[in-house]
């Protein structure tokens, strides 16, 4: 679980260092696991609204 910033930022640098991984590896899990847990934190502490549809527009 990320719970924290540090957390946060650990996960990214080992996603960084996982990105060229072979596929049905136990490091390829790893990066998918991470990386969804990565994504819950992002919309946890950085959620972002949708866009106003008359902002859009103009």
């Amino acid at each position: 679980m990320i719970t924290t910033e540090a957390d946060y930022n650990s996960a990214l640098t080992r996603i960084y260092k996982l990105m060229d991984v072979d596929s049905g590896t136990p490091e390829a899990d790893e990066l998918e696991l991470l990386v969804a847990l990565v994504e819950l934190y992002e919309n946890k502490v950085y959620p972002i609204d949708p866009p106003n549809p008359i902002k859009t527009i103009k």
